[in-house]
């Protein structure tokens, strides 16, 4: 698994589902679970037909003034996989996506995941608040 370049962890997780959508979260959650994360971040959805991306721009680029980090994740992506994981309105690198689809891999065991799943955990696994050391 190590050394996958982006193209292959993608072309990897979508081969690894029989199924594009597989309902029920109960799969994720045994993921996540074991990842062993919990989030004291605050969490906004934005939903809605029109708005959305102008919304979420501004949220991330007024995030240094406010002296906060703004992640973002969407889906789809338009041109890259990259544009899905933000941090303060920059798209990930492709280093760090593999990095954490990586630790999805090793915390998933033989558990199914659809594409989006594992994406959606990897996402979850980079933007999770880091505790600060003094």
């Amino acid at each position: 698994m190590p050394g996958r370049s982006l193209a292959e962890w993608l072309d990897y997780i979508e081969r690894i589902h029989p199924k594009s959508i597989q309902l029920g979260l109960e799969r994720v959650a045994k993921v996540r679970d074991v990842l062993a994360r919990s989030s004291p971040a605050s969490l906004f959805t934005v939903a809605g037909t029109n708005g959305k991306g102008l919304d979420l721009r501004d949220a991330g680029s007024d995030s240094a003034r406010r002296r906060i980090q703004v992640g973002l994740y969407t889906s789809p992506h338009l041109l890259r996989y990259n544009e899905r994981v933000r941090l303060d309105g920059v798209p990930l690198s492709d280093a760090r996506l593999c990095a954490a689809f990586e630790t999805v891999e090793r915390a998933r065991g033989e558990i199914t995941l659809t594409y989006f799943e594992f994406g959606t955990l990897a996402a979850w696994e980079i933007l999770r608040p880091r505790r600060s050391t003094p």
